[in-house]
C-alpha cells in the first residue's frame, strides 16, 4: 500500500480536472493545461507542473488538422495537375470556406490613435481574402497563379511594410527577367505546418509557448497605444522594433490576447518558426535595455502616475464622445 503519493502527481490531476468537462475532449484540456504551466508565477504560488508533452504535439497537431487554411490546402494539393475545372472548384470551395470565417485585421494602433484624437473615421485592417492566392499558389504552381494575384495575396499580409503593389513591382520584374528567378519550391515547404509539430523536439514546444506568451504581451503594449495609453520613451522603442521587422499585421493575425485551445494551438504552431523566435528576442533585449514601460518623464510617481494619467485620457475621451453626440 503507497502511504505518500507524489505531490507533482497530484497537482496534474487537479489541473487535468479542472480543465475537463463532461463532453470535451481532452486534447483541448491538455493544451489549456499546457498554456497555463506556461504562465507567470505569483509569490507563494506552486508553478503548475507540465502535462505530457507528447499529449501537447498530439493535441496541436490534431487542431492544426480542423483548421480552414489545413482543409484549403489539402484541397489544392488535390486540384495539383487536374485541369482548369478542378481549379475553379478549388476557388469556389475557398470562398465559401472563408465566407464562413471572414476576418479582416486590426488597423494600425498608431494609426488608429491618431484618427480619434482628429475626430476621424478608424481606417479598416487588413482584408485577408486574397490569401486564398497564395493557397492556390501552393497547391496548383506560383504561375498557374499568375504574379499580380500573388502580390495582392503577400500585400495582404502587409509584411516587412510591402503593399500589394511593391509586391507587384518585384514579381513583375522576376517575370521579365530582370530579377533573379523565386524558388517556390519554398512555399510549399513553408506550407507544411503539421510537420514541424510533429518533428519538434519537448524542448521546441517549450520554447515556442515562451516565444508565444512573450509576443503576446509585447502585442498587446503595441495595440494599447490605440486606447490613448500614455506614450514613454521604452514604449516608443518598443513600437519602434516591431515597426522596424513589419511585423505588426503578422502579429495581430496570430496572436490573441483571450486565445482559445485552438487558437493557442495555432499560434503555438506559428512561433516555432525561427522569425518569431527572432522577433520576441529582439524585443527581449530591448525591454533589457529600456524597462521603464510605464515610467513617464519627469514623474517621480512611476507606475501610479502612468495609470492615473491613462484613467484621466479616457475620462476625457468618452466625455468629449458624449459631447459631440449631444451637439449632434
Amino acid at each position: 500500500m503507497v502511504d505518500v503519493v507524489d505531490p507533482v502527481v497530484v497537482k496534474s490531476a487537479a489541473v487535468l480536472a479542472r480543465h475537463l468537462r463532461q463532453g470535451r475532449d481532452r486534447r483541448l484540456a491538455v493544451l489549456e493545461w499546457f498554456a497555463e504551466a506556461g504562465g507567470a508565477v505569483q509569490p507563494g504560488e506552486v508553478r503548475v507542473p507540465e502535462p505530457p508533452l507528447a499529449a501537447v504535439r498530439e493535441a496541436v497537431v490534431w487542431v492544426l488538422r480542423g483548421t480552414v487554411s489545413h482543409r484549403l490546402l489539402e484541397l489544392a494539393r488535390g486540384a495539383a495537375g487536374v485541369g482548369e475545372e478542378a481549379a475553379d472548384a478549388l476557388y469556389e470551395v475557398a470562398g465559401r470556406l472563408l465566407a464562413t470565417r471572414p476576418y479582416r485585421g486590426s488597423a494600425d494602433p498608431v494609426l488608429v490613435r491618431a484618427a480619434l484624437e482628429a475626430d476621424e473615421d478608424v481606417p479598416d485592417g487588413p482584408d485577408f481574402k486574397e490569401v486564398v492566392h497564395l493557397v492556390a499558389a501552393i497547391g496548383l504552381g506560383a504561375q498557374e497563379v499568375g504574379g499580380d494575384a500573388l502580390a495582392e495575396a503577400f500585400g495582404a499580409f502587409a509584411l516587412f511594410g510591402l503593399t500589394a503593389e511593391d509586391w507587384a513591382q518585384m514579381l513583375g520584374a522576376v517575370e521579365r527577367g530582370e530579377s533573379p528567378p523565386v524558388d517556390w519550391g519554398l512555399l510549399q515547404q513553408r506550407a507544411d505546418v503539421l510537420g514541424p509539430v510533429q518533428r519538434a523536439s519537448d524542448e521546441q514546444l517549450l520554447r515556442a509557448r515562451t516565444v508565444l506568451l512573450g509576443l503576446r504581451l509585447f502585442y498587446g503594449l503595441y495595440a494599447m497605444h490605440a486606447l490613448f495609453m500614455p506614450d514613454t520613451p521604452a514604449l516608443a522603442a518598443l513600437r519602434a522594433r516591431i515597426d522596424e521587422s513589419g511585423m505588426f499585421p503578422v502579429l495581430d493575425h496570430v496572436i490573441s490576447l483571450s486565445p482559445s485551445p485552438r487558437h493557442f494551438a495555432e499560434a503555438l504552431a506559428v512561433c516555432l518558426e525561427p522569425l518569431f523566435d527572432g522577433l520576441y528576442e529582439t524585443l527581449v533585449d530591448q525591454l533589457a535595455a529600456d524597462p521603464a514601460l510605464f515610467q513617464l518623464p519627469g514623474d517621480e510617481a512611476g507606475a501610479v502616475g502612468f495609470m492615473e494619467t491613462w484613467t484621466r485620457a479616457l475620462r476625457d475621451q468618452t466625455t468629449r464622445v458624449r459631447e459631440q453626440l449631444d451637439e449632434s
